[in-house]
């Protein structure tokens, strides 16, 4: 399911918080000339969705994106991953379902 840590929580240094670090979203991307420049459009319009909101509001840290090449579509797969609470892990879930890479 993704890199799993522990941290204090920063209002009350007796509560440990268990943070996972997950797929969000993934975005199929053909083989073009700049990739990286052309998949900037599609991940902008996925933070603007309500799922997207939800990640950029409510992970630990800013999310990445990783680009994996794609043999089977000639191009590239990008995943946005995003470390988040297990409690706003299980809110996206069940608001969203899980994103299968």
């Amino acid at each position: 399911m993704g890199r799993v840590r522990y941290e204090l929580d920063p209002g009350d240094d007796t509560t440990v918080r268990k943070i996972r670090e997950v797929v969000v979203h993934k975005i199929n991307m053909g083989d073009v000339e700049d990739p990286d420049l052309m998949i900037a459009e599609p991940i902008w319009n996925w933070q603007q969705t309500d799922a997207g909101k939800f990640v950029m509001d409510n992970a630990v840290i800013k999310p990445r994106w990783e680009r994996i090449q794609n043999p089977m579509l000639w191009g590239w797969t990008y995943i946005i991953l995003a470390e988040l609470e297990e409690k706003k892990l299980t809110e996206f879930y069940l608001r969203w379902g899980k994103t299968d890479v």
